[in-house]
């Protein structure tokens, strides 16, 4: 063996050293992942992509052609989010192979590092399913099986999903592994479950789902818009530390310009549009930019830049989401009044008036908006619901170049040639 390395199996003979590998799937979701908050991440290629923000991207790696909806095959941003995403997979599927193999973990542990690394590769799945569509899954290591893999479908997917979310559930805690909240507990499975009973049509499970999240004495409504992105709050179900201490989350640098037009992105100004002049979050969650004669709007619900933070971390789950997915379930069943509160929440602590939409349609309506005022540049919330929804056709208002068959992006042209088991591609590509 290498004297600076260990074999896998020696790995998982030692609870440190397997923590270590779980940690060290943490660290790259942190820098190149799904829930990156940076370029790699769905808050700005999904939101950009959508009608959240505008590319300023003027160099040819394909962030431009994400924003414009005019992606093509060769891409190379769909070929990274396709490779990272498959590459953190397998670890994760090492890991649980790892550790379920291992006769040296105790019970406890055994059971803390299975149940998280099936939660990230279960939301990995998701988040891909959200964006290709029929895509390969597999829970082994050999390449040789793994190369040739063909795509399951949507309905496939979503059943592998339930599973897997269900036994991850059963496998955490509701208690936290460390008190500030950095890595998933049960119910941070369970709100990834009520996405896929959503995508189902089983409302009444996603409703008893979110309401025990709701109900838990976990968690509490924020109700200080101030305080929403502070690392302290009993809102937050799952965020993501930075590296090192003082550095701001991937947020806070990513998006911040100031004094000079944007070179990433800007906020676009369709959304600026959807909030009235007294809601809070346009005037405490947005910065108007002016420079060179013209203005602009960044995203600043992140503050904090490197060498001042001590108190944000990147949210990757928070309650408000939870309250807006149950009141989803509950128009679905025909129960409005009940959902009016879980619409309103956030509404009233923006500065707004509570609002009573009178139809099932209009209601949906509702929480559309107001998740794209509470969400924006969050986990490409607002592709994901427009998609679940029927809406996407929404885009067309304020996308040129948007048509249907844009739902999806297509497959990495070089995954189509390395394997012909993914064919064909997507119509329109």
């Amino acid at each position: 063996m290498p004297n600076n390395q260990i074999g896998a199996v020696q790995v998982f003979e030692d609870p440190q050293t397997a923590y270590a590998a779980l940690s060290a799937l943490y660290a790259n979701l942190r820098q190149q992942s799904l829930i990156a908050g940076n370029n790699y991440g769905m808050g700005a290629l999904l939101g950009s992509y959508s009608d959240e923000l505008n590319s300023y991207y003027t160099d040819l790696n394909g962030y431009k052609d994400v924003s414009g909806n005019q992606i093509q095959r060769t891409n190379s941003v769909v070929a990274s989010v396709w490779t990272n995403a498959y590459q953190q997979i397998y670890s994760a599927n090492a890991i649980i192979l790892g550790a379920e193999k291992s006769s040296a973990l105790i019970v406890v542990d055994k059971q803390q590092i299975i149940g998280e690394a099936l939660l990230i590769r279960s939301m990995l799945y998701f988040y891909l399913q959200s964006i290709f569509d029929e895509i390969p899954y597999t829970t082994v290591l050999d390449y040789n099986y793994n190369r040739s893999l063909g795509k399951v479908s949507k309905e496939q997917m979503l059943a592998y999903l339930e599973t897997d979310l269900t036994n991850a559930a059963n496998l955490l805690s509701d208690n936290y592994r460390d008190p500030e909240r950095i890595y998933p507990n049960g119910k941070v499975a369970q709100i990834l479950l009520i996405h896929i009973y959503l995508l189902q049509g089983k409302y009444t499970e996603a409703q008893q789902m979110a309401s025990s999240i709701i109900q838990s004495p976990m968690y509490q409504f924020q109700p200080d818009i101030s305080e929403v992105f502070h690392n302290s709050g009993t809102h937050i179900l799952w965020q993501l530390k930075p590296q090192y201490s003082g550095d701001s989350t991937q947020e806070a640098s990513f998006y911040y310009f100031n004094d000079a037009p944007p070179s990433a992105y800007a906020l676009s100004e369709d959304l600026i549009s959807a909030f009235a002049p007294e809601d809070l979050r346009k005037s405490q969650w947005i910065e108007g930019v002016n420079a060179q004669g013209n203005n602009w709007y960044r995203s600043s619900k992140y503050k904090n830049l490197s060498g001042t933070n001590t108190n944000e971390y990147s949210i990757i789950f928070r309650l408000e989401e939870v309250y807006l997915l149950l009141a989803e379930a509950l128009v679905m069943q025909d129960k409005l009044p009940e959902a009016l509160p879980y619409l309103n929440a956030t509404r009233l602590r923006a500065g707004l008036l509570q609002i009573q939409p009178v139809t099932k349609d209009a209601f949906m309506d509702e929480i559309l908006l107001e998740k794209r005022r509470e969400f924006f540049a969050e986990q490409g919330i607002r592709f994901t619901d427009l998609k679940r929804t029927g809406k996407l056709g929404l885009l067309t208002n304020v996308k040129p170049n948007w048509t249907p068959y844009k739902s999806v992006w297509p497959y990495p042209q070089n995954e189509l040639l390395l394997n012909p088991n993914l064919a064909p591609q997507h119509e329109g590509y």
